[in-house]
């Protein structure tokens, strides 16, 4: 049965992995997967058997509790994304990011190669890597009319996009994840990855703008109108408030981060609806409340919610759980590890390669990076705020900029600007890679200078 469990667990890897190529969307094989794996779990047990990450031992339970639990830690997560994907909505519907253009003033294509790139750096850090860049992209449609040099534009902001969410928890899918999980805090994850991820995003950057493509000016449209809305700056300000005092409300209560982005949406709607003048209603309870909710910025916004990422993160959390509950993935790390080269730091009785932790983020340039820290947290039993999650932070986060299909933003920033695999291929993933390399290095020479102090 473990046999056919792993084929189809690599069969829907693979179906992840190469959805272009198939032209079918990552959440069917994902939840294809899911339900798969545990109805053969099922079938073939009455009970399942769950790994104990203290003594690493097979401790028997129920089905339906074990199910039940990892339920749990996977509504933790899609709460918290919904939470967050509203308030990024209700501040695009007062066409608040329009605010970021405002700033930009400079004609220079190497000082705009900067701009964009900084911008794409702090932004995604807190409205998370995959908005930042389609905001970013948004603006740069607008200043940068010649298409070839939009595509290079687009390029550094995918790396510097996925650099920045690489050292916030609510930068990115998976940088959520581990702080969820609770192997990574706030504070520590600053401390040890916000330089690795300067790095990862200023030496791609810098190397860039000496290029020729980025020499002279730009054509610059100064009769652009501006926003429609009065209240579009004030938006934009309260909802990334909103988002940063997430990890405060987290320090201060000790609750789960998806209560403190509840709140931060209660508030940052209740502007929102006072500021577009409607009834507040969700819920369609008459004739009149329903035109009236059609209206209703926060009513706008759910409905734009990507329900699709949503099922994605549903199918191969439950799907990488069952694997968990197994024990498979234990005894994966410990064979990865013994066949690796012995690089790294052993810490907390675990010890993890470097190499390991760099191979995965290479591997996150081809399959999804959810699915691999997905695994990584029921793989490694080092314990909270250890080093090898920093680093597991910091590769899949930025690894993925290695191909325009591994990462969120590249996808998202292909399909705005129909970049082609190939050319990215060509142009920018050596960039990409000697940013990852660059920020590695960085890493392992902060943490042994942490650890030896």
């Amino acid at each position: 049965m473990e046999t056919i469990i792993i084929i189809v667990f690599v069969l829907g890897y693979l179906g992840i992995a190469f959805e272009h190529s198939v032209k079918v969307d990552k959440l069917i094989p994902a939840l294809v997967m899911m339900a798969v794996l545990w109805a053969l779990i099922g079938i073939d047990h009455m009970t399942v058997y769950e790994v104990n990450a203290q003594a690493r031992e097979l401790e028997p339970t129920h089905i339906d509790e074990i199910l039940l639990h990892h339920l749990g830690k996977t509504a933790e997560i899609i709460v918290f994304l919904l939470g967050a994907m509203t308030i990024v909505e209700i501040i695009d519907y007062f066409d608040g990011f329009s605010t970021i253009k405002a700033f930009i003033k400079t004609k220079k294509k190497r000082s705009l190669l900067w701009i964009f790139s900084i911008l794409a750096f702090i932004l995604s850090a807190i409205i998370d890597n995959l908005t930042a860049t389609i905001v970013l992209i948004t603006i740069l449609q607008k200043l940068v009319k010649d298409k070839d040099l939009r595509l290079w534009f687009a390029g550094i902001i995918i790396i510097a996009a996925n650099a920045g969410g690489a050292w916030s928890p609510i930068g990115d899918v998976t940088t959520t994840m581990l702080w969820i999980a609770n192997k990574v805090t706030a504070p520590s994850l600053i401390e040890h990855v916000f330089v690795p991820s300067i790095l990862c995003f200023v030496v791609p950057t810098f190397v860039a703008s000496r290029m020729k493509i980025f020499a002279g000016n730009v054509e610059v449209d100064e009769n652009e109108e501006g926003s429609g809305s009065k209240f579009a700056s004030r938006m934009f300000y309260l909802g990334l408030a909103g988002i940063i005092s997430v990890p405060v409300f987290k320090m201060v209560t000790h609750l789960p981060p998806y209560m403190g982005m509840m709140l931060a949406l209660a508030v940052v709607a209740t502007f929102a609806e006072l500021y577009s003048n409607t009834k507040i209603s969700i819920s369609h309870v008459d004739g009149e409340s329903e035109a009236a909710a059609h209206h209703s910025p926060v009513h706008n916004a759910l409905s734009k919610i990507e329900l699709p990422s949503i099922l994605f993160f549903l199918g191969i959390l439950l799907a990488v759980a069952a694997l968990e509950s197994l024990g498979m993935l234990f005894q994966f790390a410990d064979v990865l590890n013994e066949s690796m080269p012995m690089l790294g730091t052993e810490s907390m009785g675990e010890h993890v390669s470097d190499l390991t932790v760099m191979l995965l983020g290479a591997g996150s340039a081809v399959i999804d990076n959810v699915p691999l820290v997905a695994a990584s947290i029921g793989m490694f039993a080092a314990g909270p705020d250890d080093p090898v999650w920093h680093f597991i932070a910091f590769s899949a986060g930025t690894g993925g900029s290695m191909l325009i299909i591994g990462s969120a933003a590249g996808v998202v920033a292909m399909g705005m600007e129909k970049i082609n695999f190939v050319w990215f291929l060509k142009k920018i993933s050596w960039l990409a890679l000697l940013g990852f390399l660059s920020g590695s290095i960085g890493f392992i020479l902060i943490r042994n200078l942490i650890l030896n102090a």
